[in-house]
Parts: C-alpha cells; structure tokens; sequence
C-alpha cells in the first residue's frame, strides 16, 4: 500500500524483514504476563469475540489464542481498535475503542480475571464529550499514578486532526480531567487533504497511538503519524517530566524512530515491553508487500533517561 511513493527504491529488490508473528495482527500491545507474553491486536470479530490475541513463552514463538473480548450489540459499531491491557487491583483491564467504520469511536473499558479473558464490556464509555477517541494506552507512572494516553479529534487548531491527549485514571472506569499533550506539528503528519470531517473540509493530520515508557523520572512516548494507510505512516517520540508536560520533540530527524524503508513499509502504531533479558523491546506493526495486511515486528529499544534519548536498534532479537 504504497500510496505517497515513499519506501524503498522500486528498482531494487527489497528485503523485507521477517514478521514476528505469521498472522496479520495491527497495533499489537505486547504484555508481558506470568509465564511469557501476551499480544493483542485490532482483526475482525469472529464469533462473537473481537481483539485477537496470542501468547508467546519466549518473545520467538507465538500461538494465537482467537479473540478475546466478548463483542458489544451491533448498535455500538462493527470496528473495534487498539485493545491495550494492564492488571491493576487484582484483575486485568482492556482499553479500547469501537465505532462504525472509522466514524464515531468513543473509548470503552472491559474486565476479565485473568490476561487472556474473556473481557466483558462494563457499560462505560469513557470519553462521552469527544467527537472521536481511539488509542486508550493506560500507564502507571513511577508515583504509583495511574493515567489513560489516548488520541481524539481537535478542529479548533492550526493543523486541525487527531491530536494526543491524556487523562489521570482515577479508578480503573473512571478518568480526571482531560489535558492536551500533543498536536500535529509537520506537513509529514497529514493525513489527507480536503477530508471530510465533522461537518466540515481540511486538511487532516493524525497523530496516533500514544504509548508511554516511564523510566527513572522521565516519561517516553512514542506515537504514530500520518495515515496508516501507506508508507508515509511513522513512529515518532517525545519526552516530558510529567503528563501535563511541556513535551519536547527532538529536533528532526531525531524525532523519527521508525519510518518505511527497505526493511518495513508504514511501520507504527507500537508498545513496549520488557525482553527476557529484561531489556526493553518494541513492538509495531508495517505492511506486507501486497498491502494485504500489516504485521507485527519486535526490535530493541534503548531507552536513555539521562539524554533524554530513544532509539530502535533495528538488529532482530533472537
């Protein structure tokens, strides 16, 4: 799905990199549970069941488990995106967003007792007074803190789209005050223009899939940017003290970790985890050659508090 012309030169034969897992899997949130890992992703509902996942002892091998959160009634949409999951008082919670297509996502919380579910829905829509939310990304900050990451739709801007914004999570159904975090800020993150939108036509930048890496009192984030649909889509990051910031970019190109090239096309929309070495690893999503699907890829990360600093080593893991 090349459809800005970026990526490698089409004269040359590219190596494309294995994917981690064989099967289509998009913004995969990779936990790691006991006993090894968990995966979940955005698929198709099959039998009633959304957010596929699979689990892995070893970061190497995955087995697919089916999906994992019991789907709502056809009155809440057919679309359900980005599942990211967390254990917090004694169960695991499931964060994610359902719509109609890509129209009228609104955040929603599901429970289950253990990390492969079944989730259940509890009936509570998170982000009532948006006009778009997807991407929920909890995180619990080195103060014991509790906050929700999530991407929402912002007109009243320079670079009208999908902007980043955060939420303390004060229980694990119930968000605080809503802050801005961070908004479109390069022509590389529009996503279309003259789109329709809201009853209105612009040119629309997308930032997306925020996901947070608190590490010795700063907090890393990494997003995706532009449209998902091609090989202009990239993972960024920035860095702050705190959830209300102020957050700083790197200057360019430093700001990029992940963008299409011989290796990957649209990677994005990533998570990170702890390795068995206890190193950390991210995981994104990038598209096969036949744009048929996107699928998930692992890498080193080295993250550097003290820079601040981030950088996806791009070496496979073993």
């Amino acid at each position: 799905m090349r459809t800005d012309g970026a990526g490698a030169d089409p004269q040359e034969a590219p190596s494309r990199a294995t994917p981690a897992w064989a099967a289509p899997l998009a913004d995969p949130d990779v936990v790691r549970v006991p006993g090894g890992w968990i995966v979940y992703g955005t698929g198709p509902v099959r039998d009633g069941r959304a957010a596929p996942a699979a689990v892995s002892a070893d970061l190497v091998t995955w087995v697919g488990i089916g999906g994992v959160l019991e789907a709502l009634g056809p009155e809440a949409g057919d679309s359900y995106w980005a599942p990211e999951v967390c254990a917090r008082d004694g169960a695991w919670w499931m964060y994610y967003s359902v719509g109609h297509g890509d129209r009228g996502h609104r955040l929603r919380v599901a429970r289950a007792d253990g990390p492969t579910g079944p989730f259940r829905d509890l009936g509570v829509v998170l982000t009532p007074d948006e006009l778009f939310a997807i991407d929920a990304s909890p995180c619990r900050l080195e103060d014991g803190s509790w906050w929700l990451f999530f991407a929402r739709d912002v007109l009243d801007h320079d670079r009208p789209g999908t902007h980043l914004a955060a939420a303390p999570l004060l229980t694990p159904t119930e968000l605080g005050e809503t802050v801005p975090v961070l908004a479109p800020y390069d022509d590389s993150q529009i996503f279309a223009r003259e789109r329709p939108m809201h009853g209105g036509t612009h040119t629309w930048h997308t930032l997306e899939g925020p996901h947070v890496v608190a590490r010795d009192g700063i907090l890393f984030l990494t997003f995706s940017a532009g449209s998902w649909q091609g090989a202009g889509y990239r993972t960024a990051w920035a860095w702050a003290a705190s959830p209300q910031g102020p957050w700083t970019v790197p200057p360019a190109p430093d700001d990029v970790l992940l963008r299409s090239d011989g290796e990957f096309i649209g990677p994005g929309h990533s998570s990170c985890t702890l390795g068995p070495d206890g190193r950390d690893v991210i995981a994104f999503h990038a598209w096969d050659d036949a744009g048929s699907g996107r699928y998930m890829h692992l890498r080193p990360l080295e993250v550097d508090a003290a820079g601040p600093a981030l950088r996806v080593r791009r070496d496979q893991r073993e």
